[in-house]
């Protein structure tokens, strides 16, 4: 029984809150490259645009960058871990990380074999006290692999964000074990919109060596980059975007995505507006019988426990999500730069609609 026969008849509207990968593209990263597409430009990253966004991301940055543009985040993630990790190293990371749970071992594939080394710590930021002794356990044991980098996400997988404080207190532990600290930026726009901070604050003046600077989820439709502030490991990450299959001919096309990005503020402004949809949503089922909201969304990531049947209800009516990835009745709503107004609107009345709640 449907108890909403206007969001039923209405369906072919609805979005899905699978991820932030469903969206589109935004309209000025369409036009960019449309407008690329007209004449000739020098191959392999030898044109104007990614000259152009190279010069961008280190105004962005306020330091010196070296950029590699690539297709995806699960490239950029292996191959700024592979630049620093030998294959007798290891990785250490948040048991809950998208290295170590999400990328079939790339990360793994692409060290030629370095191991990754799981870490606890609450809402899937590592805690400081294990990466601690875990980044000088066997220095030097030939029997045991050798803690080589550390990679923390931001934002996580569950949607919390590290703090400035935090990221500055693993910087330091790296420094001290001498080893390199990698963050995987897929979401490094919502965490940065969330901190209020500039970019340089989020990296390297709080220890971060290289980032994986993500795109796709937040506008582009294919492009993500590592930018690297470390000049010894510029050679290496060249030939290793090479040897992956990762340096496009036709660079420009990737480079005008990355330049539309990040002009006018655009990454910032579908960050901010994918966040504050997360909020929306929170704050709208918050009310509603049977639902409990995990933790208040610092990013565009939501975590609910509902009743099985409101589930299936919802999925029936047409509204996607995850829910059969973590334990029963735990469901996952992200939000993108895409998401209405309406679309929150829609999924919280069909929600109370099943639950034979009236919203305020």
């Amino acid at each position: 029984m449907n108890p909403n026969s206007d969001l039923a008849s209405n369906s072919s509207r609805l979005r899905g809150f699978w991820s932030d990968n469903i969206a589109g593209a935004s309209p000025e990263i369409i036009a960019a490259v449309a407008a690329c597409n007209a004449g000739q430009a020098r191959p392999y990253g030898n044109d104007d645009l990614t000259t152009s966004v190279e010069r961008r991301l280190a105004e962005v940055f306020e330091h010196e960058v070296d950029v590699f543009l690539v297709s995806t985040g699960s490239a950029a993630n292996a191959l700024a871990l592979a630049a620093v990790t030998p294959p007798w190293g290891s990785v250490l990371s948040h048991s809950d990380a998208h290295i170590n749970r999400d990328e079939c071992g790339a990360p793994e594939f692409y060290t030629a074999g370095a191991k990754l080394v799981q870490l606890p710590g609450e809402a899937a930021k590592i805690d400081l006290t294990a990466l601690a002794v875990n980044a000088t356990r066997f220095v030097g044991d030939v029997h045991s692999v050798q803690p080589s980098s550390v990679s923390i996400s931001q934002a996580t997988e569950v949607g919390s964000v590290y703090s400035q404080g935090e990221i500055g207190a693993i910087g330091e532990a790296c420094r001290s074990a001498k080893i390199p600290l990698h963050m995987d930026g897929a979401r490094f726009a919502n965490a940065l919109v969330t901190l209020g901070c500039s970019p340089a604050e989020m990296t390297w003046k709080a220890g971060v060596d290289l980032v994986s600077f993500g795109a796709t989820k937040n506008g582009t439709f294919g492009v993500d980059a590592v930018v690297s502030f470390r000049k010894d490991i510029a050679s290496a990450l060249g030939f290793r975007r090479k040897r992956a299959g990762q340096l496009s001919s036709k660079m420009r096309f990737m480079s005008a995505q990355m330049d539309a990005y990040l002009r006018d503020g655009l990454w910032l402004r579908n960050a901010a507006h994918a966040n504050d949809m997360a909020k929306a949503l929170a704050a709208g089922l918050a009310s509603i019988p049977g639902v409990e909201i995990q933790e208040p969304p610092e990013a565009n990531i939501l975590f609910c426990r509902l009743p099985m049947p409101l589930i299936r209800g919802l999925l029936d009516m047409g509204f996607g999500f995850y829910h059969d990835r973590w334990e029963p009745g735990i469901i996952r709503l992200v939000t993108s730069f895409s998401t209405t107004a309406e679309d929150v609107s829609d999924l919280v009345r069909a929600a109370s609609a099943l639950a034979g709640s009236e919203l305020p």
